[in-house]
């Protein structure tokens, strides 16, 4: 039992150096967001799961702070509101959970950040193909098979594992890096 663990560790550790050569791509997905957050714009984040956690997680540390004292920023998860998403599943289809919120709540300029390990969840896609069209910054939190997401994105955070559970762990490191700069950045008190 423990040989396992400790193996799940050094996985673990192997997945997130290998993350290094994203730190460039983290930077620019840091500038997009201040500059949206600094013209007055909302940052939306959405997934599914763990990653569903993970997207609230980021918009609360936004909102709430991550490190500093300061103003308050303009995020939210499209993965928290509960009746939103039973009513556009129940009324139109689960594809469109997401879709639907990014068409009534964003605007060109916003920026949408979809988390998926896979790739491949097909309302996260749909939701950055409805944001495409709107002109929304589109940035994909993806791991080393970044299926049909990524190619729809402006910026893609590709984690070099296809286990799951790696692809997010790697995914909480770097969403906390993100909320860093962009809090050191944009902190007022």
């Amino acid at each position: 039992m423990v040989e396992d663990v400790k193996a799940q560790v050094c996985e673990c550790v192997e997945t997130i150096r290998g993350c290094e050569p994203l730190l460039e791509d983290l930077a620019q997905a840091a500038e997009t967001l201040i500059e949206c957050l600094y013209q007055g714009g909302i940052v939306a984040f959405c997934g599914n799961g763990g990653s569903a956690s993970q997207a609230q997680h980021f918009a609360a540390e936004l909102v709430g702070r991550f490190r500093r004292e300061r103003q308050a920023f303009r995020a939210l998860s499209l993965s928290a509101d509960g009746p939103i998403l039973t009513a556009v599943g129940n009324d139109y289809c689960f594809e469109d959970i997401f879709a639907r919120q990014v068409e009534g709540l964003l605007r060109a300029g916003d920026v949408l950040v979809g988390l998926s390990t896979s790739g491949r969840a097909r309302n996260v896609c749909k939701a950055f193909e409805v944001g495409r069209k709107l002109g929304l910054k589109l940035i994909a939190f993806t791991g080393c098979d970044s299926g049909q997401l990524g190619p729809l994105a402006h910026l893609e955070l590709r984690v070099p594992s296809n286990v799951t559970a790696r692809v997010q762990e790697a995914h909480l490191l770097l969403g906390h890096l993100l909320c860093d700069l962009v809090e050191a950045a944009l902190a007022r008190p």
